[in-house]
């Protein structure tokens, strides 16, 4: 018997569930025509987005950067890359559910490390007057404010207020706190909120169970959040150039590997996996507990891919979807988008009603309803 295994849930036929499967999507409809914006820590040029990037934006200050100097992978740019190619990567593997839509990558993580309030209301001032410049429609935030606020004039409630009233539809993660707490921009009428759920890497909803996930009410007392959807085990691209990166083809030779080809997998990969020569020679019990560690923490599905959570994961996984009904109906509103979104989702059971909103989103559903307008 193996040391080492995978550590999701292992399924007949398949490793992680590709998004657009799991949420029950076509993979016809790709959001192609639409824009879609990511305001987030940083992005990285990742090859499953590259080619349709419109910008990248550096809005950690008062002066602010369009281009395309962000090949260097830093400690900002996992998150941002996680979010846009979740939704909107081209992977053959793991793709996207908008696959050919086009992006804007807004960055607002600063030198010390954080994400301000100020930060975000920054991208987004940015992004309230270039909209139109770019295309926009979307508006996906994966990061969140300081502090819980019932100021119906917060900054971040007024941005997000005016970006929906130029016709964006803007989706916020809630949170990762099981607990009825939403800050901004979560805590904002006008955006989407979106919850999570764990479907368990199946299908079958007899296994599917709750997500630690944010819930409570905008600061008009309006509950959120509105909708729910996947926030485990989703792939999305190891960062490249990364510790992680270097050690993954070695880490995955571990699985399932008996006693002799471990040994052979340290003394063949020790340089790239970070260990003294001198121990992958001699491994100990030390060792192989440290990689049974990074094998959890690296969350590895293959070289390429690792399996993430969140409802920062759940948010781009409802803005891909938002992209799809925009491409068969470009002129939809937001208030439309919302309505469709909420009208179509299905409550799951054991989930409070106060944690999931309208429920799970229904994609297939969505799209059926909006080809059904007249």
């Amino acid at each position: 018997m193996s040391r080492f295994s995978p550590s999701y849930p292992i399924r007949s036929g398949y490793t992680v569930l590709p998004t657009p499967d799991r949420v029950r999507t076509s993979r016809e409809i790709t959001g192609r025509g639409v824009v879609m914006a990511f305001i987030d820590s940083g992005f990285y040029p990742h090859p499953d987005i590259a080619d349709r990037v419109l910008v990248h934006v550096d809005a950690t200050s008062s002066r602010i950067i369009e281009g395309r100097r962000y090949h260097t992978p830093e400690w900002y740019s996992w998150h941002g890359q996680m979010t846009s190619v979740i939704a909107a990567g081209a992977g053959a593997d793991f793709p996207g559910i908008a696959r050919d839509a086009q992006l804007v990558l807004i960055k607002v993580s600063t030198a010390q490390r954080q994400i301000k309030e100020r930060d975000i209301l920054r991208g987004l001032n940015w992004l309230l007057a270039n909209h139109a410049r770019f295309g926009v429609r979307v508006v996906n935030i994966s990061v969140g404010g300081d502090f819980e606020s019932h100021d119906p004039d917060h900054p971040l409630h007024h941005a997000i207020a005016q970006a929906v009233a130029a016709g964006l539809i803007v989706i916020v993660a809630a949170g990762n706190f099981p607990m009825p707490r939403l800050v901004p921009p979560a805590s904002a009428l006008d955006a989407i909120t979106v919850g999570g759920f764990s479907d368990e890497n199946s299908l079958d909803p007899r296994d599917w169970q709750p997500y630690s996930s944010s819930w409570g009410a905008a600061y008009d007392g309006t509950p959120k959040p509105e909708v729910i959807a996947s926030a485990r085990w989703i792939a999305a691209p190891i960062l490249p150039g990364t510790r992680v990166a270097r050690s993954a083809p070695w880490l995955l030779q571990l699985f399932g590997a008996d006693e002799a080809a471990i040994r052979q997998v340290l003394r063949e990969g020790y340089v790239d996996l970070g260990i003294p020569r001198e121990k992958a020679l001699r491994p100990d019990a030390a060792l192989f507990a440290d990689l049974e560690t990074r094998l959890t923490k690296d969350k590895l599905i293959d070289a390429q891919y690792q399996h993430v959570d969140g409802t920062s994961v759940a948010a781009p996984i409802v803005a891909a979807v938002v992209a799809q009904m925009l491409e068969v109906r470009p002129h939809l509103t937001p208030g439309e988008v919302r309505a469709i979104l909420t009208g179509t989702a299905e409550r799951l059971s054991g989930i409070p009603v106060e944690r999931q909103g309208s429920g799970l989103i229904q994609p297939a559903r969505a799209l059926e309803w909006m080809r059904s307008m007249a």
